[in-house]
């Protein structure tokens, strides 16, 4: 048989179970709520200043928040895990 098609498929193998292994990871990992980087009206949730989702009237409202991966949020210049004031 041919080496390097050998060679080929393990590593095609090995990739493809990196790949899925993250994948499964991150489906398990809850979301957290980033406080500061939502745009205009993509808010998930009410705040102290509007009743529901959807309703942010200014980018980055210090207030409004939306859910991202773990890990996101800190890495978003303006990005903060409790609300700003």
């Amino acid at each position: 048989m041919n080496s390097k098609l050998i060679a080929q498929s393990a590593l095609a193998a090995v990739f493809a179970t990196v790949a899925l292994g993250n994948t499964a990871a991150l489906a398990e990992e809850k979301p957290e709520k980033c406080y500061g980087v939502v745009k205009a009206g993509s808010n998930d949730c009410q705040t102290s200043t509007h009743a529901c989702a959807g309703s942010s009237t200014e980018d980055s409202e210090p207030m409004s928040w939306i859910y991202l991966p773990k890990g996101t949020c800190e890495k978003i210049v303006g990005g903060s895990l409790e609300p700003k004031k």
